[in-house]
């Protein structure tokens, strides 16, 4: 970019083009910062609902064997109740 030269050496207006495409390179980077930041929310917030919905399958499973007990202790109870 300096061909060889020493900034020393640059003309004001070389100096102003250097310091303007620098300026557009790190509004550039700005937007791709703020543009992968936003792509890491967003999947951060999918990996929260992953978790939730991954914590309520759990839960459903645990009413689900709770029940099953209860159903299986209410039919031996029945049966018993018919032996007698």
């Amino acid at each position: 970019m300096l061909k060889g030269k020493t900034i020393k050496r640059l003309k004001k207006v070389e100096m102003l083009e250097i310091m303007s495409k620098q300026a557009e390179e790190i509004d550039r980077l700005r937007q791709t910062i703020d543009e992968l930041e936003s792509q890491l929310a967003d999947k951060q917030v999918k990996l929260a609902e992953v978790g939730s919905i991954a914590e309520a399958s759990l839960r459903l499973t645990n009413i689900f064997e709770e029940a099953q007990k209860a159903a299986d202790i209410y039919l031996e109870n029945i049966r018993r109740q018919g032996e007698r």
